[in-house]
């Protein structure tokens, strides 16, 4: 998250509909929680991280993470979505023959993966 990014916590907030575990739009950090509150998205400033694991600050060339959200229903979450200003950079497509995905981005330019799971994995 860079520093006074309110884009990027509307986004995850407004957008995607998470919700946050405190207000604080202006960061340098922000947790958000889904619905069912099982699991958290945790943005952190890149300055502060750097810091504290002793590396570079700058922003890393490519893509370093993908956050990964499962979805039930697809193209009802693509429809919703871009219904409140997300734009599709992929999908809604077939992923392999269990999984279909859509992929956006957030305002910083982390991928951000819709799945929704046809089958699914076997025990054993």
């Amino acid at each position: 998250m860079k520093p006074g990014n309110r884009g990027c916590y509307r986004f995850y907030r407004d957008t995607l509909g998470l919700t946050p575990q405190f207000a604080a739009p202006d960061g340098p950090y922000a947790k958000f929680t889904c619905d069912d509150g099982t699991a958290g998205l945790a943005l952190q400033e890149r300055a502060q991280m750097a810091r504290v694991l002793g590396e570079p600050a700058a922003a890393p060339d490519g893509y370093r993470s993908l956050i990964a959200l499962r979805v039930d229903d697809l193209d009802a979450s693509c429809k919703g979505l871009t219904g409140r200003g997300a734009v599709l950079a992929h999908g809604p497509a077939p992923m392999t023959d269990r999984m279909r995905v859509a992929h956006l981005k957030d305002p910083d330019g982390h991928l951000v993966e819709l799945q929704e799971w046809l089958t699914p994995r076997s025990a054993g």
